[in-house]
């Protein structure tokens, strides 16, 4: 059995598994939402930390207004906490050890990020652009 795959076939079966799981529906973390963001001035990661409500059927409400939360509104929103850090690592644990309450409820939300500062941390050692998914 030949178990030698090219690049470009690893990176299409990447591709693939990455869009299956991603079209998968998901239930929103009820303590809120991070944006992370690169900082290559300053060498760090950014991680701000946001407050949701979730209704019954799922969908993020601003606490203040109970309106739904909008992907692109132009409405600035002010994190509930800022966190930084130099690595994926440091800003992880900050999120997940310490002092309780932590702000992630869902075990699938703490795996999320911590792919998510992976990537972001990558980006800020290699001077590249990161856009979160």
């Amino acid at each position: 059995m030949n178990t030698n795959i090219s690049k470009e076939e690893k990176e299409k079966l990447s591709k693939h598994i990455d869009d299956t799981y991603s079209s998968r529906q998901i239930a929103l973390d009820p303590k809120g939402y991070f944006l992370i963001q690169v900082n290559q001035e300053e060498n760090e990661l950014i991680v701000k930390h946001f407050s949701n409500d979730i209704d019954e059927q799922g969908i993020a409400k601003d606490p203040e207004t109970g309106e739904p939360l909008k992907c692109k509104d132009g409405e600035k929103r002010v994190p509930i906490k800022i966190f930084k850090g130099k690595t994926a690592k440091e800003v992880g644990i900050q999120l997940t050890e310490g002092k309780e309450p932590f702000p992630i409820s869902k075990l699938d939300h703490a795996l999320y990020l911590g792919r998510e500062l992976q990537k972001a941390e990558y980006c800020l050692m290699n001077g590249k652009s990161y856009i979160q998914d």
